[in-house]
């Protein structure tokens, strides 16, 4: 059903989110977020102290449904008229910045073995203490003792 046909009733029976995504149907091409809010309050006849309110839960509403999709010029429009060509370059754009902070394999430091100490730290009895009451028995004597 388009717009034009709903009533102010019908329109109230929808979310936000569905009446931006009629909105962007018929407007055929993108728009911000102030623009597309401003219309949501003229269609259902809201007070304009909703636009200052409401604003930020509305982007945020936009910004997880998956109908919907932010532009590089801050318009939003419908993921669905967007090749998937375009979704699968911003995936490559962002594996190439991962890549690009891991280090190179010559960029790690080798450990030089002449100079790498394996011994082992001092026994430090004092920090033990609460252990010396332990006792270690095997699985034979555990199972005496049941």
């Amino acid at each position: 059903m388009s717009l034009s046909k709903m009533n102010k009733e019908d329109l109230e029976l929808l979310s936000n989110k569905d009446i931006t995504n009629l909105i962007l149907e018929e407007s055929k091409t993108s728009m911000n977020t102030a623009e597309l809010f401003k219309e949501i309050i003229r269609l259902l006849e809201l007070p304009d102290s909703v636009f200052e309110t409401k604003i930020g839960d509305y982007y945020t509403a936009l910004s997880t449904d998956k109908r919907f999709i932010l532009l590089d010029d801050g318009k939003w429009d419908l993921r669905s008229r967007h090749t998937s060509d375009k979704v699968a370059k911003i995936i490559e754009e962002d594996e190439e910045e991962e890549s690009e902070n891991e280090p190179e394999k010559e960029e790690i430091e080798e450990i030089d073995e002449d100079n790498y100490d394996d011994t082992e730290e001092e026994y430090d009895e004092d920090a033990n203490e609460e252990l010396k009451d332990l006792v270690v028995i095997d699985e034979d004597e555990l199972e005496l003792e049941q």
